[in-house]
């Protein structure tokens, strides 16, 4: 017979112990308390540059054995010239559907083979073309994106058939209000003839006006290795890379341009007005209000993210609280400050019940007026924990780490932005918070846009008495 060696007298008092602990079961009369935050210890940036003169960013990540490859262009639809926005946007769109010796199905067939995956797109501030491959078809992946940033043909098949998408999104968007109201607000805020007050897409006249002659000049003009950063993610190194970088993208030179003129900042309200878009039947009234915000580059911007975290940037937001938990009038309300290199839009947002209108536009007021009070001291750490620990997700994967690094060359961020990030959000006091607030939330001066059944909500929101109301004719929008 095997004899058990017996427990000691120690190791039986100490399972003796943890069974009466599991036992009483957790103490559930408090809250369990946070320990503290991870550290985030970000890779180094290892920067070199191209034969060309083009700036290359490394960031080694070997866990995963894929590569991220980014190539920024500062030049998005605050680029566009007069009387043709949308032209970058358009331009972007158009990069891969023909290039080099390729068309558009020989490109997405050479991608498809690689595993990998190439897309083009353009914001406010910059247009890009993002690779993500296997590391070990890295090389061959290159010169079709090479050829995508350098050599695309503009196709006019494809022209016609992307402005025809374009042009039917347009009408889509007149027809659904929450579209709609995203074309509204800004054109009723920064005006018709601001660039932040139309689609990035541009207009339907715009749009029928764009040639292959346009896009091409767009592209010399503005794609160009001064005018650009290459940012490189995942498991490489410089060693290996740089090779396959400088054959690839080495000899491209692009066109030459000056500077490129700032966009202005537009005209600030001063005055609260109400805009009543009509679409009748609509289930749901879309509401916005705001007015024009500030630039990336505000010195403030700290104080703001936590700010707005408090107002309505987060789920348990102030706002988002108010108008879907306590009221049930939608599903969700929240705020942005929408910040590029000229000041764009803030606002208050929410899809509300159509009989609703009125009473959700007076919660909407409450919080924007109630933000200008002293934030209490476990509310403005749970914005600030909130801003702060979300950091890491910029870091996740090797995609989201280009994206990261993209945002330091476009807004000419410190090259310790990333590093210092946290220490800045925790560091932003109560009384910076309300000094923001004074500064950028004043609901006296907000545009207020809403997007519904007139016929239904007209009455109740004139009863608020908010301001004046002005009826926008939908095709307004749009022109």
């Amino acid at each position: 017979m095997i004899r058990r060696p017996l427990l000691s007298i120690a190791a039986a008092t100490l399972l003796l112990a943890a069974h009466a602990v599991a036992q009483q079961g957790p103490d559930r009369t408090k809250a369990p308390v946070p320990g503290a935050a991870p550290e985030l210890h970000l890779p180094p940036i290892e920067k070199k540059t191209l034969s060309n003169g083009l700036p290359v960013w490394i960031v080694q990540q070997h866990k995963v054995p894929v590569v991220h490859v980014e190539l920024v262009v500062r030049a998005g639809s605050s680029a566009d010239p007069a009387q043709k926005f949308g032209l970058a946007s358009l331009t972007a769109d158009m990069l891969d559907e023909g290039a080099g010796s390729r068309s558009a199905l020989e490109i997405a067939d050479a991608i498809d083979f690689l595993g990998a995956d190439l897309s083009t797109s353009s914001t406010s501030d910059a247009s890009y073309v993002d690779l993500h491959v296997p590391a070990a078809r890295l090389g061959d992946a290159l010169p079709v994106m090479a050829d995508v940033v350098a050599r695309p043909t503009f196709p006019d098949a494809e022209l016609k058939r992307i402005r025809e998408e374009r042009l039917t999104s347009l009408l889509q968007a007149a027809d659904d209000p929450e579209e709609l109201i995203q074309y509204a607000f800004p054109r009723l805020v920064f005006g018709p003839s601001h660039r932040f007050g139309t689609a990035f897409i541009g207009t339907a006249a715009s749009l029928r006006s764009f040639t292959v002659a346009d896009l091409k000049s767009f592209h010399t003009a503005s794609y160009r290795p001064q005018n650009a950063t290459l940012m490189v993610s995942g498991d490489v190194t410089e060693a290996t890379v740089m090779p396959m970088l400088e054959r690839t993208l080495g000899a491209w030179t692009g066109g030459t341009a000056g500077a490129p003129t700032a966009l202005t900042d537009a005209r600030q309200l001063t005055a609260r007005r109400v805009y009543l878009v009509d679409k009748p039947g609509a289930a749901q009234s879309q509401i916005r209000i705001g007015w024009i915000g500030v630039p990336r580059s505000t010195p403030d911007y700290f104080a703001l993210q936590v700010l707005n975290t408090v107002l309505g940037g987060s789920f348990t937001s102030r706002l988002n609280q108010n108008l879907r938990e306590e009221h049930g009038y939608a599903y969700g309300a929240g705020s942005l400050f929408d910040m590029r290199r000229a000041a764009g839009p803030f606002y208050a947002s929410a899809g509300v019940q159509t009989d609703k209108t009125a009473d959700a536009l007076t919660e909407f007021f409450k919080e924007l007026t109630r933000i200008h009070e002293p934030i209490p001291a476990d509310e403005l750490d749970r914005a600030k924990n909130f801003v702060s620990l979300l950091l890491p997700r910029r870091f996740e994967t090797t995609q989201t780490t280009a994206n990261a690094l993209a945002q330091i060359f476009v807004y000419d961020l410190p090259q310790d932005f990333y590093a210092t990030f946290t220490s800045r959000v925790r560091a932003v006091t109560a009384d910076e918070v309300k000094r923001a607030a004074d500064k950028y939330v004043q609901p006296d001066k907000f545009a207020v846009v809403i997007v519904g059944d007139r016929k239904v909500i007209e009455p109740g929101v004139r009863a608020l008495n908010l301001g004046a109301v002005t009826i926008v004719p939908t095709e307004d929008i749009f022109k």
